[in-house]
């Protein structure tokens, strides 16, 4: 392993090249094979230069992780509690340079990037808690002179597998649980945003973590994620991808039975009924649509409306979205950012040949090119009217700034198509009557369901997570997402001198 000081040093042509962080260290990759972020803005501004990781430094990295596990979990909780709080705060004291760091790699609106900072805060203040709060049970005993009760244990190595759209916030929410349990971590991020990690990372030794229980690992999913997931010596495993990545992750880590939380794809839908402020949903639908370039996993691509409005409700969707503004995220005046990558424009374009035949074209429908536009991966705010429920763009995960309008007859037909897809993590309904309200709150297939609000937004104090193809069941956020990195342990103390049976000496003969 190389020893350094630091994350980073100058490359020759000015350009940093960043490192992996393994047993408390800044180190080159084994392999000493490189490769470059660039801000996908603007393609001709490299980011900088990261360690093409393999399996060797994999191997590395679970080596430190492993060897520092029992001296991690033996330390009290409230200690690790107060590291993940003083990782929070320097979240915070830091919050507007991680930002501006945040859209240069990844795109999204500075607006939209102070946010996902402060869902990494959030998430470390509230984890921090759990240090003090990480309640088991304690129960009567069947039998006189015997105590009863459980307690959460750690599984020990986990492995991070994060993606590019949350480069802050989603790593947070996976490895805030996982370290105030005890867990210790190796973190893989996605490949185009291998820089905010790295700015995470160097907050975190800030922090306090002692060496090898962060450990960051940059590179190829083939190389770096495969060699995580396949490893004996890691026990829990924590994705956030697309459900064709998801399921082949499912397939490796099933057939050692790790413990494994996946969090996949979505189709999420906005359902409109007759009934509804429409200002007010025109709102939440574009803010869902079009925030983030349509790059979440509950972004809303469908708007499920009943017949009597969808006349003025696309009126008004379409003149607000004429008057959205691409651009560089860090211009105050950019209201939608690019997408990630040429792979994610070419994906898109090839979705909105589909909508041409099956739907009718709104407005966009095309890359956006002119003036420094050209330059970077934008695409025109696209929406489809006359979409049927069943269409391919009213089915699959396209992950981009296309917005597909369903006209139904009313809230039963509504109901069926929101939920005739095969995810399920997001909805909303926008009505004055409580009782359809309700109604939705019961009927939405979806583990998140939003009433007069868009499709995202959703708060780190509840579970986050869905339903179907979405995911495997964990929640993410939320007390609950202790449960992905703990096994529970049952406890018997028998203070009684003499042995007792449970189900026998506590029932007549």
């Amino acid at each position: 392993m190389t020893e350094t000081i630091s994350a980073t040093e100058p490359a020759a042509a000015g350009t940093p090249t960043f490192r992996h962080f393994i047993a408390g260290e800044w180190c080159d990759s084994s392999s000493g094979a490189t490769f470059e972020s660039h801000n996908p803005a603007d393609r001709r501004d490299v980011v900088g230069r990261f360690q093409q990781g393999n399996a060797a430094d994999v191997a590395m990295a679970i080596r430190a992780a492993d060897t520092a596990g029992p001296m991690w979990r033996r330390t009290p909780a409230p200690r690790r509690g107060e590291i993940l709080y003083a990782f929070g705060a320097l979240m915070a004291q830091h919050k507007e340079r991680l930002a501006r760091a945040m859209t240069r790699e990844m795109g999204k609106v500075l607006t939209e990037a102070r946010g996902d900072v402060q869902e990494g805060i959030d998430i470390a203040f509230l984890m921090a808690g759990e240090g003090r709060r990480m309640a088991g049970e304690t129960v009567p005993s069947e039998l006189p002179d015997k105590w009863a009760m459980s307690v959460r244990q750690p599984i020990g190595v986990a492995g991070i597998i994060t993606p590019w759209n949350f480069p802050m916030a989603i790593p947070c929410w996976k490895m805030m649980p996982a370290l105030v349990t005890g867990n210790t971590v190796v973190f893989k991020p996605a490949s185009d945003t291998p820089h905010c990690a790295t700015l995470l990372v160097e907050l975190m030794e800030e922090a306090g973590f002692p060496p090898g229980v962060v450990n960051l690992v940059t590179g190829s999913g083939a190389e770096v994620g495969d060699a995580i997931v396949g490893s004996p010596d890691v026990g829990v495993i924590s994705f956030t991808g697309s459900s064709a990545t998801g399921k082949s992750i499912a397939a490796k880590a099933g057939a050692k039975l790790k413990r494994l939380s996946l969090e996949l794809g979505g189709k999420n839908g906005v359902v409109v009924l007759a009934d509804a402020d429409l200002d007010l949903a025109t709102d939440g639908i574009l803010w869902s649509a079009f925030g983030t370039t349509g790059q979440r996993c509950t972004a809303a691509s469908r708007v499920i409306a009943e017949r009597s409005v969808v006349d003025g409700l696309l009126e008004r969707l379409e003149r607000r979205t004429r008057a959205l503004r691409l651009g560089s995220g860090l211009d105050p005046s950019v209201d939608v950012g690019p997408l990630i990558n040429e792979g994610a424009v070419d994906k898109v374009a090839s979705y909105t040949e589909v909508g041409r035949g099956e739907g009718e074209l709104v407005l966009g429908g095309d890359r956006a090119e002119e003036a420094d536009l050209a330059h970077g991966h934008f695409f025109q705010p696209t929406i489809f009217s006359r979409v049927g429920a069943m269409d391919r763009i009213g089915q699959e995960e396209i992950f981009g700034p296309v917005l597909s309008v369903i006209p139904v007859a009313d809230y039963g037909e509504a109901m069926l198509a929101l939920n005739q897809t095969r995810y399920g993590l997001s909805s909303s309904i926008f009505t004055r009557d409580v009782n359809q309200a309700f109604r939705a709150m019961r009927d939405f297939e979806t583990g998140i369901v939003y009433v007069n609000a868009g499709t995202t937004g959703a708060e780190t104090h509840l579970p986050f997570g869905g339903w179907k193809e979405t995911g495997n069941g964990h929640r993410e956020a939320g007390h609950v997402a202790l449960d992905t990195y703990t096994e529970w342990k049952s406890i018997y103390v028998d203070f009684s001198g003499r042995l007792q049976r449970a189900q026998i000496d506590n029932q007549p003969g």
